[in-house]
């Protein structure tokens, strides 16, 4: 009876209490869960990065000798200014579109009182344009305007004139490709104009600044001019 006790106490010793090998506490053996990385979808492109991803874009994208003219074009045919009838990021959110892109890319946003849109204060904290930090108040709002990156009259005249009108309505309102918080001085600037005939003043976000006319071209199938192709060549020796 006794040595049945003790095969069983000496196997219940072994198979329950056995450690690895090496020595090290089982417990810590397992490895934690690893979390998951967090991501910046708004995060700016390594600068040589961006310099293969404005080459692999021109690549994708028609060339047009020069930008033609073609009649018509009225900013309403993009729909009322800043909708929030669209079916972009933001749309149909009971905010209009200004202030969504204002909440979304300035610092230290103030509401007006009893109301969850209008935006009443802010800091852009660096102008993409200028690279100037601009204090934003609503009572001198051109200080800060929105920029449409391919510009809507220029959308117009390189294909948009024979979209269906919905389809403007969402070009216009697209926060998440087209839509930037900018010196108003430097988008009175810019104008209509495309990287052939305009860059930001400020030389490190140059290659940003391409590479987003581009992907709004790509998106939209809407062509670039042969300046602005050349431009956007230029500027990769410029990225790294």
């Amino acid at each position: 009876m006794r040595s049945l006790l003790a095969v069983l106490i000496l196997g219940f010793a072994t198979a329950g209490c056995a450690y690895p090998a090496s020595g090290a506490d089982p417990a810590a053996s397992k490895q934690a869960p690893q979390a998951t990385p967090k991501t910046n979808p708004g995060a700016v492109q390594p600068a040589a990065g961006r310099a293969k991803l404005i080459a692999a874009e021109l690549g994708k994208i028609r060339v047009v000798t020069a930008r033609p003219h073609i009649p018509g074009y009225r900013r309403d045919q993009f729909g009322q200014t800043w909708t929030d009838d669209h079916d972009g990021r933001g749309g149909h959110n009971g905010c209009d579109t200004r202030n969504d892109i204002l909440a979304a890319q300035l610092a230290a946003v103030q509401y007006r009182a009893r109301s969850r849109c209008v935006v009443i204060a802010g800091t852009l904290r660096t102008d993409p344009y200028t690279g100037q930090r601009i204090d934003f108040r609503k009572t001198d709002a051109t200080k800060v305007q929105i920029d449409h990156v391919y510009p809507l009259a220029r959308a117009w005249d390189m294909g948009a004139a024979r979209w269906p009108r919905q389809r403007r309505v969402d070009f216009a309102n697209d926060q998440a490709a087209n839509l930037l918080a900018v010196d108003g001085p430097a988008n009175a600037s810019k104008n209509d104009d495309g990287p052939g005939e305009w860059l930001p003043l400020n030389r490190s976000y140059r290659c940003t600044y391409v590479l987003r006319y581009l992907q709004v071209a790509y998106k939209y199938a809407l062509p670039i001019t042969a300046a602005d192709r050349d431009a956007a060549n230029a500027i990769t020796r410029t990225c790294p």
